[in-house]
């Protein structure tokens, strides 16, 4: 028995996870804090990457790592760290989704000849937090620092290079690169025209090694894995398969699935991304979810989600006819981006707070509905989704969500998937390494413990609650979907 570790270093903070090589058990982990305060207490848009070595060394510290004999490194998607040529950082890391680049993604969108043209070249549609877009706002904003670029990186590339010692060859993974707008998931390969488009000049690239590949091995003898994006390690660390779906539930949502090929979409309501063993991970996102109970909480006077919650479940499915379509920050699925949210089906007998609360849940359901629907109607099998997020614990949303998605939904207990499926991938490196494990088949780790909810004899009610919406959508803007 061996013991492998998982590192996520997320937007706010470092986990570590030590968990058995056989069983994926966790075994111990440890936690701290990112140093980082922004002027307005809210989260930087500039971040000095140190801060992320620093968290990892105090979450690493009293012998956690003891024994360890790889490190698997999952990292906030979307961070870009130009390197000028002596491997020092230009600036401080351009992270999330930066508001101050999106007329770079409108001029990016421009100068290649539109959205379908970006979607073939690299399976998606340049939005302002993808590192390809941040080069474009870095150029225009900032030349000095744009020319003295010479190398990107991305947060889990810089976290394993650094843990490496800061060898000369960087490196990174599928699923890390596909997020850039700078490599196809359909061709496994970078376009460097795209680089030069948005910098203004090449710039040398991390090598895109495979899932179980090893980046390297430290001076004291711990192999690091190749690591990967949170998304990526997360659904690897919750075992997710060929028929599985992931609703995310946070004030935005997202839905993505494992798919065996890469999809391009020109309207640009799918993102292409890789996974973390070798297959695809389309993505479709929302805008509004839990900001819409938490809108709606506000508006009925109710002090968190479990009191709305409550409330929904007086009420019955439909809602009395309230329609909600929840696009309270313009949308994104379907693409409505100067839209506002509507009310419809007001009637004297549908004006209670209980009525109102239920719309809301099931508004917010059928949006995501409607995104699972992009990927079936692309080919995509979903079978069972996966729910995550606090609001998945909610009964309002576990009563709804089975029959209005269409499927089984398991419901995970709340753990650190992302540094879990990290640990994954580093027994996998190790196992290879060894000659223990194939490299086209990760360990068989044990699954999330969770809670199986199923369609059962509600389904029908609750696709007459979708095509309520639908029609409702389809009233107040036609045409919106194309499926």
């Amino acid at each position: 028995m061996g013991i492998v570790a998982g590192l996520d270093s997320s937007p706010d903070f470092t986990r570590i996870v030590v968990c058995d090589t056989d069983t994926g058990a966790v075994l111990r982990q440890g936690y701290a804090p990112h140093p980082v305060e922004a002027p307005d207490g809210g989260r930087p848009s500039d971040v000095d990457p140190q801060a992320w070595l620093l968290s990892l060394g105090e979450a690493a510290g009293g012998g956690l790592l003891e024994g360890v004999q790889a490190i698997g490194v999952s990292s906030q998607q979307n961070a870009l760290i130009p390197l000028d040529a002596q491997g020092n950082t230009v600036r401080p890391a351009l992270v999330g989704g930066d508001k101050r680049a999106q007329v770079a993604a409108a001029d990016l969108v421009d100068a290649l000849g539109g959205r379908e043209a970006w979607a073939q070249a690299v399976g998606s549609v340049p939005q302002a937090a993808q590192p390809v877009t941040k080069l474009r706002w870095l150029a225009k904003n900032e030349p000095e620092n744009a020319r003295r670029a010479a190398v990107l990186l991305q947060a889990h590339d810089w976290l394993v290079w650094q843990l490496l010692g800061r060898p000369t060859r960087r490196t990174t993974d599928r699923g890390g690169a596909s997020g850039t707008g700078y490599w196809s998931a359909a061709t496994g390969a970078y376009r460097p025209e795209l680089v030069e488009l948005a910098l203004g000049h090449q710039a040398v690239l991390p090598d895109v090694i495979g899932p179980s590949d090893a980046a390297g091995t430290t001076p004291e003898g711990l192999l690091i894995s190749a690591g990967t994006g949170e998304t990526m390690a997360a659904a690897f660390g919750l075992g997710i398969g060929l028929g599985d779906a992931v609703v995310s539930l946070g004030a935005s949502g997202s839905v993505m699935a494992v798919h065996p090929e890469a999809l391009t979409d020109q309207s640009g309501m799918i993102t292409s991304l890789a996974d973390a063993t070798g297959m695809h991970l389309p993505v479709v996102t929302t805008l509004n979810a839990v900001r819409t109970l938490r809108g709606t909480a506000e508006l009925l006077g109710l002090a968190d989600l479990e009191s709305l919650s409550d409330l929904a479940v007086k009420s019955t499915p439909g809602a009395h006819g309230l329609v909600l379509l929840p696009y309270l920050e313009g949308e994104r699925t379907p693409n409505l981006p100067h839209t506002a949210g509507t009310l419809s089906g007001l009637r004297r007998e549908s004006m209670k707070p209980e009525h109102l609360a239920r719309a809301a849940f099931e508004g917010m359901l059928c949006g995501l509905a409607d995104a699972l629907d992009v990927l079936r109607g692309r080919g995509v099998a979903v079978r069972r989704i996966f729910l995550l997020g606090p609001a998945a614990e909610l009964p309002a949303v576990q009563a709804s969500a089975p029959s209005l998605f269409g499927a089984q939904v398991v419901v995970p207990q709340p753990a650190d998937y992302a540094a879990i499926g990290a640990a994954r991938q580093a027994a996998w490196a190790l196992g290879v390494s060894q000659g223990t494990l194939d490299p086209r088949n990760p360990p068989a780790w044990q699954g999330a413990a969770a809670q199986v909810l199923e369609p059962g004899e509600e389904l029908a009610v609750g696709q007459a609650v979708r095509q309520q919406f639908t029609a409702v959508r389809e009233q107040t803007h036609p045409g919106a979907f194309s499926l």
